[in-house]
């Protein structure tokens, strides 16, 4: 006894694109949904008969008829490209920067973050790289589908990619932490304390909270929106039309003008900073939107930067050159990347870090000596570094089964059903079991236990976050 319903709903001027199949076999329902052309999600559950499995299945098909999906033939169209960014880089004609070393990452790279110990890229073909401070590649991880961005959100790494999905990094495998809906066209995205805020084509923000529950969206008055930073006072994001701050409960706070589309966003702890296609960085208060400086450039600013506190603000162009600015918006330097053009940067203790249309990871010395020498022509010896043959760890819903948890070898939660979704608990002592886990979305299974590393309470003190190896309790 079984039965398959396929849906499409697809919609011209770079809307929806999406599929949504029911196959309803005795008992089980499998739900397969996603981008068009491409496998997509899996979703199965099991009902006490036949009966109610097909009344199940009803119900969801009758959803998404209603939300505007018609019954289609399977493969009859193709899967449609989703937006990525473009830019027609040219040479710079300014003095090369001081390059202390380049890694070649093997395909335009947007994604980036510094931390402590190591930075991160990540490219157009899914992979993610991990390496010391001095250049030393120690990890590659493989996502499916091109990387828009990655963040950090206290201990935590997230890699948001075109396929939809914010992924985790925290572990030795990727998986899935956030489910973007299929018809959203990710352009950036940033997370604090758990709280995901989603900025697209269409110009909307979108927030998701750790469980990856919807809590608010709202479309701008522009569209395009290539900024999106969270912050403890709510969301800033950058549009078309300029920079809106939403409250955490999704109300309008303020909206500024810029000169130009916002085309990338950057925050300190009191004011947030916005690269324009008219060559400006905007610099903006928090409190309530009060223009403090502007910066200008000669080219359109696709990235931009600060020290901390905003005492120096950085910014790079689609010329392949880059600017350091004083606060007060004096121009400082401006100098040639030798690796294509900035998609994003990052700032760390005197060193400045691009990742560039020429797939590059490059390091700059920016200390004042340093950027003194270069402009007479004195550089650095730079270190130009290959992937080599180091293996691509794939991002999996696969996870290894254990017969039981030994004293000492982690916490073990539990997957529950509530309310028509799966949550996660935990169940080892000395936690609050009435507090939700971020875990995984696509190894999740009613009345599964799983054994984790490490069980951390959240910055807020209101849900729990894992660290480290996941394995399933027989």
């Amino acid at each position: 006894m079984s039965a398959t319903t396929y849906l499409e709903l697809s919609e011209t001027g770079g809307g929806a694109h999406k599929f949504y199949e029911v196959r309803v076999d005795d008992t089980e329902v499998t739900i397969t949904y996603g981008r068009i052309g491409e496998q997509g999600q899996v979703r199965s559950a099991t009902f006490a008969d036949h009966a109610k499995a097909l009344k199940a299945a009803e119900k969801k098909i009758g959803e998404k008829v209603r939300k505007g999906y018609a019954p289609a033939v399977k493969g009859a169209r193709g899967r449609r490209a989703v937006s990525r960014r473009q830019i027609v880089s040219t040479r710079s004609t300014a003095h090369q920067a001081p390059v202390l070393w380049r890694f070649a990452s093997g395909a335009p790279a947007f994604g980036i973050f510094i931390g402590e110990d190591h930075a991160w890229v990540g490219n157009e073909k899914g992979d993610v790289y991990t390496l010391t401070h001095d250049g030393r590649v120690t990890g590659r991880f493989g996502l499916p589908d091109a990387v828009k961005c990655i963040v950090a959100d206290d201990f935590w790494i997230y890699a948001g990619c075109d396929d939809g999905q914010v992924y985790d990094l925290g572990a030795k495998v990727p998986r899935v932490a956030y489910e973007i809906a299929d018809d959203v066209d990710i352009y950036w995205l940033d997370i604090h304390d758990g709280v995901l805020g989603v900025s697209d084509r269409q110009g909307r923000v979108t927030v998701v909270d750790h469980e990856d529950e919807f809590q608010w969206s709202c479309p701008a008055t522009g569209d395009s929106a290539w900024m999106v930073r969270c912050a403890p006072e709510g969301v800033f994001h950058g549009h078309s039309r300029g920079v809106t701050h939403y409250t955490g409960r999704g109300h309008r706070a303020w909206h500024a003008d810029t000169v130009g589309e916002v085309l990338f966003g950057w925050q300190e702890r009191t004011e947030v900073f916005a690269g324009t296609s008219r060559g400006r960085v905007h610099r903006f208060a928090k409190s309530d939107g009060r223009e403090t400086a502007v910066y200008r450039c000669d080219a359109p600013v696709f990235s931009c930067a600060t020290s901390p506190g905003g005492e120096f603000v950085f910014a790079g162009d689609n010329q392949s050159s880059v600017y350091c600015f004083a606060a007060d918006g004096t121009r400082l330097w401006k100098l040639a990347t030798g690796c294509g053009s900035a998609f994003s940067m990052q700032y760390r203790d005197e060193r400045l870090y691009l990742v560039t249309t020429d797939g590059s990871l490059a390091c700059l010395d920016a200390s004042p000596a340093a950027v003194h020498a270069a402009e007479q022509g004195q550089l650095p010896p730079r270190q130009d570094i290959k992937a080599g043959s180091i293996d691509r760890v794939e991002a999996t819903a696969e996870v290894e089964v254990v017969a039981h948890a030994a004293p000492g070898d982690g916490v073990v939660v539990e997957c529950v059903r509530e309310g028509g979704r799966i949550r996660v608990r935990v169940v080892s002592d000395g936690y609050d079991r009435t507090w939700g886990v971020q875990f995984p979305k696509n190894i999740r299974v009613p009345g599964a236990r799983y054994l984790v590393s490490e069980v951390l309470t959240s910055a807020g003190g209101s849900f729990y976050r894992t660290r480290g190896e996941i394995k399933r309790l027989r």
